[in-house]
């Protein structure tokens, strides 16, 4: 599943990043990396951006970047 996948209020866990070269670093750089939790906070209305807290902060992805972090879906403790 990837995170564009994920409904607002459930958390996900980073399983592989797709794309390559500066696409690839670009999401790396934002803090999305393999096994951070990523929780979804929000989803515009027309679908594009979402809202995600990664590592104690905010950052809005849009849709295409969404579609390339594959996650599977972590319990709330």
């Amino acid at each position: 599943m990837t995170l564009r996948e994920v409904k607002v209020g459930q958390s996900a866990k980073v399983v592989k990043l797709h794309g390559t070269g500066p696409v690839k670093r670009r999401i790396m750089d934002m803090g999305i990396t393999k096994g951070q939790v990523i929780h979804v906070i929000r989803v515009a209305p027309l679908g594009d951006p979402m809202e995600i807290t990664v590592r104690n902060y905010e950052l809005s992805v849009r849709k295409a970047d969404a579609e390339m972090i594959e996650v599977e879906l972590v319990e709330e403790a």
